[in-house]
């Protein structure tokens, strides 16, 4: 996450702002944190959809095809929840108009 660094008080300074730094496996799925359990609803959801929007801007200009196939989310220790990937799409349209 760029923690080790020579410059800790920019370091400091970015993950105090949220900065996160997206995971790949070799399977092509993105391991991307989007808050604490802590976190009230209404958090989770706006960092959830944040994140989804993000991703979807930094696709690579010249891919075809569907980017994002599965939407799954879940907590440390527990199952995963698939989400429907085309109502969050419609969410995010929705929400930038």
């Amino acid at each position: 996450m760029g923690t080790v660094t020579q410059d800790i008080k920019k370091a400091v300074t970015e993950a105090k702002k949220g900065r996160v730094e997206f995971k790949v496996d070799k399977t092509g799925n993105l391991h991307i944190p989007i808050g604490k359990i802590s976190f009230d609803k209404q958090k989770l959801v706006e960092n959830a959809l944040e994140v989804i929007d993000t991703v979807q801007k930094l696709r690579p200009s010249g891919l075809k095809g569907q980017y994002m196939k599965n939407l799954v989310i879940k907590t440390t220790m527990s199952p995963s929840v698939k989400l429907d990937l085309n109502t969050v799409l419609r969410t995010l349209e929705a929400k930038a108009a």
